[in-house]
């Protein structure tokens, strides 16, 4: 109830004032900055008023966009989701904070060369997802979404320009929510602080950040006995009667940067366009398992299934990076290159030594390498961003990253791009050392190789229906994985993957319909990431103005799908899926429908989802993983509020 009144105090403030505030509404601005509202006519003080060009955000090598106050589609896949990202081709745990299960093969950047579980990877902010602010007066933005019991999400940002030449900005995610299921509490938070400074003449810029995120869950292991589930048990319908695999463990995340970055024209930048710039930072990640006693679920004879060691464990990275690069810096042409320096360490609270197995506290390594970027734009219809990494080492081996796109817009009404991307790089790090108090789950992959990732594909838009295909193709030579037990192995054999798919939007009227699929196939390898051959959704839905005007509703019923597969099982202890053993089943093969109705008022972004609304008179059968049903129905309660002071 608490929710609907704080509801309403906002709708009421927010109402009051039913004229078009050309300061934020950012949908009914022209090209114009700053506003002339007095010329000096009466006196020689002209009087400005910022309009919402004046408020602006990037990322270090991205180029500036306005605030975004408008109610779109797009949105309403993001900010339902606590991640506040679009995870299309992801399915959720049944607990905000507790993660997905990818079912489209990605590539993540982020666990290169270090320690990211991949099920503690859904909320991480890398380098490139850090953004830096220019505004013309302070600015505070809030994201809220309730939890599943007891419990809220809520990020909050405050930024603000210190003249022309400085901007410092704070942002803090909290999130805490129960869950439905006994030992399922997620706790996550974020601090983030960021700083942008130019010097007057423009030939000086500094970007600088830190960032401490922790993603903390409890671990519950899945439903006991799942038929207690199936059968629809009205005793059963309130969750936490359900008995689960696991008592007392939690699993806990913690990554933390510390970054800076400056770069020096230091000749007139129209006859001598050069700049030297310079990077550092320092990253460590920690992952811990814990738990009060060893439990059975990992398990089968004590004797001979464990092991003197720690009932809590502790993995670690750390990243100690240092480059300089030379640039060329034109509108249409830029490009450079540099060295280098690392410092990376591997390691575990304390090593282990078995009769078959001996596991160090600790692999490290100084690395020397080079980088490169070009980004360049030829006849104003052709457009190139290429990027390439190359580093050398022994523990960890040599890293190779090219990163290339190509964007052509010939003609108005399409846009083609295409890209191919190569990646040779060891194993994310929670492959390569583990520790524990379960035998089996103790490994020092001292043998691994490279993983070799290739990737090419593209994709077209369309004017017609608003509407884009797509298609990519990977191949993993030495794809590395977890087999039934939690052991790491690599492949002998290529995996092949291939995606295509397309999204449109039609529209008659107020009313609209928007589709997007995913169809794909492992052509080799399938039996080493399993993958559903469909994944789907579709949007019918009715938008327009209200209040005479002064708000925007926009209300439909959505529906998600993924085809019928052989999942992977979810293993805790490593926050990994692993392959399945004979013992498991396939999931997918139902539908997920949401009735939603969504609001704006003035700068205000309002959502409503009843989630998952058909589970309350059909039984619940969608699975994120073997023995963990997806959420049942929920009401979602988000909140977007940009604030122009």
């Amino acid at each position: 109830m608490r929710y609907f009144l704080i509801i309403i105090c906002f709708l009421s403030y927010s109402l009051h004032a039913q004229i078009r505030n050309i300061k934020t509404d950012s949908n009914t601005i022209k090209e114009q900055d700053t506003l002339v509202i007095d010329s000096g006519k009466k006196d020689s003080m002209q009087i400005f008023k910022p309009g919402i060009r004046d408020y602006k955000f990037k990322t270090q090598f991205g180029d500036y966009q306005i605030y975004d106050t408008d109610l779109t589609l797009q949105k309403s896949y993001e900010y339902t989701q606590y991640n506040n990202r679009d995870n299309f081709g992801k399915v959720q745990f049944a607990n905000i904070g507790s993660g997905f299960q990818d079912l489209v093969f990605r590539v993540n950047p982020e666990q290169n060369l270090s320690l990211l579980p991949t099920n503690k990877s859904h909320i991480i902010l890398g380098i490139n997802d850090v953004k830096y602010y220019d505004v013309k007066t302070p600015t505070t933005s809030f994201i809220y979404h309730t939890a599943m019991q007891n419990g809220a999400a809520l990020q909050s940002t405050y930024t603000q320009n210190f003249g022309k030449q400085l901007n410092i900005a704070v942002e803090y995610m909290g999130l805490r929510s129960q869950g439905f299921y006994q030992n399922s509490l997620a706790a996550n938070n974020t601090t983030l602080f960021s700083g942008r400074y130019q010097s007057k003449n423009e030939r000086y810029h500094a970007y600088a950040h830190y960032i401490h995120q922790n993603v903390n869950n409890q671990e519950y292991g899945g439903i006991a006995q799942l038929d207690l589930y199936l059968d629809g048990d009205s005793r059963f319908n309130n969750r936490q009667n359900l008995e689960v695999n696991l008592q007392n463990s939690d699993s806990r995340f913690a990554y933390r940067r510390y970054y800076f970055s400056h770069e020096l024209t230091p000749f007139n930048s129209e006859r001598f366009p050069f700049k030297i710039r310079h990077t550092i930072f320092h990253q460590g990640n920690k992952y811990y398992y814990q738990q009060n006693s060893a439990q059975a679920y990992y398990y089968d004879d004590p004797r001979t299934d464990l092991i003197e060691y720690d009932l809590n464990t502790k993995k670690y990275s750390k990243n100690l990076s240092n480059m300089v690069s030379l640039m060329f810096d034109k509108a249409n042409f830029k490009f450079d290159a540099g060295v280098r320096y690392q410092n990376i360490k591997l390691g575990v609270d304390k090593g282990v030594s078995l009769t078959d197995l001996s596991v160090p506290s600790e692999l490290s390594e100084s690395r020397l390498g080079a980088v490169g970027n070009l980004k360049m734009n030829l006849v104003g219809w052709i457009g190139l961003d290429a990027a390439l990494e190359y580093s050398n080492g022994k523990a960890f081996g040599n890293f190779i990253r090219s990163a290339n796109q190509v964007k052509l817009t010939m003609f108005k009404d399409y846009q083609l791009n295409g890209r191919v991307n190569f990646q040779s790089a060891t194993p994310s790090f929670n492959y390569l050392l583990n520790t524990s108090v379960y035998r089996r789950l103790n490994y020092n992959f001292t043998d691994a190789k490279n993983e070799i990732i290739t990737e090419i594909g593209g994709d077209i838009g369309l004017k017609w229906f608003n509407s884009k295909a797509f298609a990519n193709i990977y191949r993993v030579d030495n794809y590395a994985y977890f087999d039934s037990e939690g052991q790491p192995r690599q492949s002998s054999k290529s995996l092949n993957i291939s995606q295509i798919g397309g999204e449109a939007t039609f529209t008659y009227n107020k009313f609209n319909l928007y589709t997007k699929l995913l169809v794909q196939s492992a052509l080799s390898g399938k039996e080493l990431y399993p993958m559903p051959n469909i994944v789907a959704r579709a949007n019918l839905y009715w938008q327009s103005k209200a209040f005479k005007d002064a708000a925007e509703i926009q209300t439909g019923l959505k529906a998600n799908y993924f085809s019928r597969f052989d999942s992977r099982d979810y293993l805790p202890v490593l926050n990994e899926f692993i392959l399945a053993d004979s013992g498991s089943y396939a999931i997918g093969g139902h539908p997920v429908l949401d009735a939603y109705f969504n609001l704006k008022v003035k700068t205000m972004l309002i959502y409503f989802e009843a989630q998952n609304f058909t589970s309350t008179f059909i039984q619940n059968k969608t699975f994120t993983a073997p023995y963990y049903p997806i959420y049942d129905f929920r009401l979602n309660i988000g909140i977007v509020w940009h604030l122009f002071h």
